[in-house]
């Protein structure tokens, strides 16, 4: 595929209002700390949805105000692609409930379900359809309200994980700005070391599996934290070798948003500083799906990434799966 065809523009976020610390899991009585969190992920809040907050209404927060940024309408809007692991429901699809709100009344609109590589694959997906020369704006989305997913008792997972939704603009590209290279790859075989085992088509809702809880994420986290690493080292080789650039040519490295030590790995094996990497795990936990887009609406409102500089982004999550992209803004 001759690059660019498709140009990021503006990128939103949306998150609840209520933050929820690590020393507010003393109060539901989950054994941790502060530090104990802070020294095996870096994180030290996240966000929670609550009552009258959900996922397609953060969705559509972050794109009205991504439109807004880049100047498009609802009109305007070809397509609408969603990235999510936590849909309000099975059934529709939360990208049509995103439509309706937005009022986007002629946009294809559909979810894609990659887990925290949902908004990388999405941006991949909308490039696809802009080479094909039908569409020429497309919002992707990236979206979790991940608290009503997992399980409040277990230490492993609840403190990793918060809500959000970040927004981006694709259009066709302009000049030599825009996506310079991509990659994804999926290996299903490690599928059960990240899922969550009942509650869908499997094994229907009962009394039963509430009671278990195997309706919740399970994960087996040192398998995962190897496989992460190892997976996201891989996209970024390839995301430079797309772009036929070097590590020196990356102005920002934007990864999922999943655990301090994964970035700072990740980091190392590219070869890039961490003062270029982006991170605000800190801040909001693991946001799944919504990490990279949350990330880089922070790092455009600050300045950090601007027209002319050159990205890179890596994800990797549930499936498994993993990706990769270089973007010049």
């Amino acid at each position: 595929m001759k690059r660019p065809f498709a140009m990021l523009t503006a990128t939103a976020h949306a998150v609840p209002k209520r933050v929820f610390t690590n020393h507010d899991f003393a109060s539901i009585g989950i054994d941790t700390s502060d530090e104990w969190i802070r020294e095996r992920t870096g994180i030290g809040q996240r966000y929670i949805a609550g009552e009258g907050e959900n996922l397609t209404s953060l969705c559509t927060q972050a794109a009205r105000d991504a439109m807004a940024a880049a100047g498009v309408t609802a009109a305007e809007l070809d397509a609408i692609i969603l990235g999510t692991a936590s849909p309000d429901r099975l059934l529709p699809s939360t990208a049509v409930e995103v439509q309706a709100a937005l009022g986007a009344t002629r946009a294809v609109a559909f979810d894609i379900d990659a887990a925290c590589s949902g908004w990388l694959y999405g941006s991949q997906i909308a490039e696809g359809l802009i080479a094909t020369g039908s569409y020429e704006t497309i919002l992707v989305i990236g979206g979790e309200v991940l608290s009503r997913i997992v399980n409040w008792k277990d230490r492993n997972t609840c403190v990793l994980f918060g809500d959000g939704a970040g927004a981006t603009v694709v259009k066709k590209a302009t000049k030599q700005r825009g996506i310079l290279s991509a990659y994804m790859r999926s290996d299903g075989t490690l599928a059960d070391l990240l899922h969550r085992p009942k509650g869908a088509g499997n094994a229907p809702v009962t009394p039963e599996i509430i009671l278990e809880g195997s309706h919740y994420i399970q994960m087996a986290g040192r398998e995962v934290f190897k496989n992460a690493v190892r997976s996201m080292a891989d996209a970024a080789d390839r995301a430079l070798d797309g772009a036929k650039l070097s590590a020196a040519d990356i102005d920002v490295l934007i990864p999922h948003q999943a655990n301090i030590r994964i970035i700072e790995a990740t980091a190392k094996h590219a070869g890039i500083p961490m003062e270029k990497v982006f991170v605000n795990v800190e801040k909001y936990g693991n946001t799944s799906a919504a990490s990279i887009p949350i990330a880089l609406s922070e790092a455009q409102k600050a300045g950090i990434v601007k027209e002319g500089t050159t990205v890179m982004f890596v994800a990797f999550g549930a499936g498994f799966t993993w990706g990769s992209m270089v973007v010049r803004f």
